[in-house]
This record gives structure tokens, sequence and C-alpha cells, in this order.
């Protein structure tokens, strides 16, 4: 109203009134439209409400402000808060990206790379606590808060490189990450020193991984794939009742469908190896060991039914062609 009948005086108490009272999210774009309208000398405090919601110049690049919130994530040490701030973060980030995708605009993000040596930095920290776990005598001879330290330091690695996986399978960029789990073949030797109770939150990494390539969130190569079960499927079958029981967020049909079908994308040589090898396990192990006999069933019918029935069919192709071929001569 002060507007429309150029009252000075009153736009500048409405601006004052609106530089101190709190506003509701959705009342921010009806401000802004609002105060941008302002032709008089009051806009320069108009200006000022307004910084509220905007910068006049950005103090720091996207991707700094993202890369600084990650690490203080990474690097905290109150497991509640952090479970929020994991929370709130990939929230943002996904909110993030269905606005830019669906305006075309760029906001806070960060990039594949910063992504990435985050995981590269949480793996070395991972590497260095399972060393220093596989000492001689380490769990047996060293105090206990020095154990402590290294058990907990392990888990919160895991966890760090659970959480950095999911958003990187969020935005479909989770291939490089599976080679580089895939290669950690040293790691995989120093996994199986440490007894289970301490080690088994690592397998969630492998489990999560297999659960991606089994819905196609994650196209590895072939040579990726095979690497990684040959270097994690063991510590995974190990792991596996420790890890269903003590990790909440494993569902354990979902993880027994993503291997599954993690196998059935191997050539059918590597699904036999794999899935005899299981065969025996799972008749030893049981519950203890994850139930796949989906992917055996398909790998039998696969190497057994279908081949028999291709035999089948090219000796009745041959057969039909003898016979065209003698009637034709």
């Amino acid at each position: 109203v002060s507007a429309a009948i150029v009252f000075e005086a009153g736009i500048l108490a409405c601006l004052e009134y609106l530089e101190a009272a709190p506003w509701a999210e959705d009342e921010e774009e009806k401000v802004a439209a609002l105060l941008s309208q302002l032709q008089l000398d009051s806009t320069n405090a108009a200006g000022e409400v307004l910084k509220r919601v905007s910068l006049e110049t950005p103090v720091s690049s996207e991707d700094e402000i993202v890369v600084r919130l990650l690490d203080v994530v990474l690097q905290g040490k109150d497991e509640k808060a952090r479970r929020e701030m994991k929370g709130l973060v990939s929230k943002m980030l996904r909110e993030n990206s269905s606005h830019s995708s669906t305006n075309n605009t760029n906001l806070l993000d960060v990039s594949k790379e910063s992504l990435y040596a985050a995981c590269s930095s949480c793996l070395d920290l991972l590497f260095c606590n399972f060393t220093k776990a596989t000492q001689v005598g380490f769990m047996d001879k060293s105090n206990h808060e020095e154990r402590s330290a290294v058990v907990n330091e392990i888990s919160r690695q895991a966890d760090n490189l659970n959480w950095v996986l999911e958003i990187l399978i969020d935005r479909q960029i989770a291939e490089d990450f599976t080679k580089m789990w895939a290669s950690q073949v040293e790691l995989a030797k120093l996994h199986a020193m440490v007894p289970t109770m301490y080690r088994f939150e690592v397998s969630r990494l492998t489990a999560r991984l297999c659960v991606g390539i089994g819905k196609g969130q994650i196209l590895a190569p072939k040579e990726v794939r095979i690497l990684l079960l040959q270097t994690w499927l063991e510590p995974l079958y190990e792991d596996f009742g420790w890890m269903k029981r003590g990790c909440k967020s494993i569902d354990r049909n979902v993880v027994e469908e993503g291997l599954s079908q993690t196998i059935l994308t191997l050539p059918l040589s590597q699904q036999q190896a794999i899935l005899m090898n299981w065969f025996n396990r799972f008749l030893n192990s049981g519950d203890e060991c994850p139930n796949i006999q989906r992917a055996f069933e398909v790998w039998w019918r696969r190497a057994f039914w279908k081949r028999n029935g291709e035999t089948d069919r090219r000796r009745q192709l041959q057969i039909a062609t003898m016979r065209v071929y003698e009637n034709g001569g």
C-alpha cells in the first residue's frame, strides 16, 4: 500500500520490520519479488533486507562448501549426530540435483572428483587401521582404549565409505568405486586376519555394490564384476551372519537377490565355479551363509536344460537340412 501511494516513510517502516522479522520459507519469493519492484530511494534499504536470501558475491565455490560439509561429517565423532547430518547432507544433495535437472540451473553441488577424493581418504584410513589391527598380538596385548580406538575407526571409515557410495549410486557414477573396491586385494587379506565382530561392517560395501549391480544401478565392466567377487565374495560369506544381525539397515533378501543377480551377469563358467563353491559352503554353514539358491537354479537351467535343448534343435535342423538337400537332389 505504501509503495502504491509512494509513501516513503511507510515503505521504510515496512522494510525495517521485514529486516527484523523472521520469514516463512514460502514467503521468501513473494518478499523478494515485491522488493525488487521498488523504484524509490528506499531500494538501498530493500537491498539490505534481501541480503538475507542472496549473496552479492559468493564467498566460496559450491563445490568447496559441500566438500567442507562432507569433511566435517566424515570426521565427526558423535555417531548420533553423524547419522543425522549424513541424512541432511544426502537429502540436500538429492533435492538440489532434482531441482537443477528440472529447472536447468546449477545449485549447490559437489563434483565427482571431490567425492572420489573423499573415498580415497576414507579407504587409506581404513587400510591404515586394518594394518594396526593385524599387528602381531595387537588384539590380545594392546590396552583396551587403543584397541577400541582402532576398532571404532574401522567401523567409522566403513560407514563413511558406505555413505559416499550411496551418493555415488544416486548420481549414477559408482562404476569407478566398484573398480576401486574390487582392487583392494591387500585390504581383503588384512580383513581375513581381523576377528569377524570387528570387521563385518566392511562387507556392507560389497553387499551394496552387488545390490547396485543386480538392480542395474551400477554398470561395471565384466572384468570388474569378476574381480569384485574374486576379492570380496569369501569375506562376504564369512561376515554374512554377523552382518545381518549387527546391521539394522541390511535386508537379507535384498542382499541375496543382489548377489544372485551379480553372479548371473558373469560368463557361465564363472557362474558354475562360484555357485558350486556356494553349494558346498551353504550345506555346511546354513543360515550364516547367504542363500542364493535362485541363482543356482538359473545357472542350472542355463547350463543344462537350455544347452540340451539347443543341441536337440541343432540336430533336428541338420536332419531337416539333409532331407531338403536329398529331395532337391
